[in-house]
């Protein structure tokens, strides 16, 4: 199989997030994408993460009726902080019969030589871009193992969802009424 994997903080997951990952499922050769929950991304702070297992949960609210999107809790068992190229290795060695590719916005690929073992994922791995209107994708041309792509985007970033959250306005609309729930019943980001 085909396996698309979205890596993130989704803290939390919004539609933007179900917006390109639906896109990738509709628009390429990907039969499945799996949204990573990220424990711990060595670029990002740890004080403002939502706990890794409430994250996953809410992602699994998110797409619990899509077939197509998987939330994955690989990195879990891994060390931390996590390293996309290390989570490909365990990856490829538990399934083995699946190619992975990985999805990113431009803004990650444009900091993408600060990744552990960049070249190495640069050179065997399926990249799938999708576009940012502040961050143009040139240093590619000649590289078959990226696909670029114009999905639909969406202004809004969880951070900003995070401080509405703290200001009490409404998060209606920029995430599923099930993750607002959730987030709503338990007073997350408050």
């Amino acid at each position: 199989m085909k396996v698309g994997l979205y890596f993130g903080s989704f803290n939390p997951i919004h539609i933007g997030h179900l917006i390109i990952a639906n896109h990738v499922v509709e628009y390429t050769d990907v039969e499945q994408v799996w949204l990573v929950v990220s424990p711990q991304n060595p670029l990002k702070p740890a004080a403002s993460l939502l706990n890794e297992y409430q994250r996953l949960h809410l992602v699994q609210l998110a797409i619990e009726n899509n077939a197509q999107l998987k939330a994955s809790d690989v990195e879990f068992k891994l060390p931390k902080p996590s390293y996309t190229i290390d989570t490909l290795v365990y990856l490829e060695e538990k399934y083995p019969h699946h190619r992975f590719s990985i999805i990113l916005g431009g803004d990650s690929f444009s900091n993408i030589g600060k990744w552990k073992n960049a070249a190495i994922l640069q050179k065997n791995y399926h990249l799938i871009i999708y576009q940012r209107p502040e961050f143009a994708i040139t240093n590619h041309p000649t590289n078959k193992n990226i696909t670029v792509l114009n999905a639909p985007l969406l202004n809004i970033s969880a951070t900003t969802i995070r401080q509405h959250i703290k200001q009490k306005k409404s998060i209606a609309y920029l995430v599923t009424d099930k993750v607002r729930e959730e987030i709503e019943k338990n007073g997350y980001y408050k």
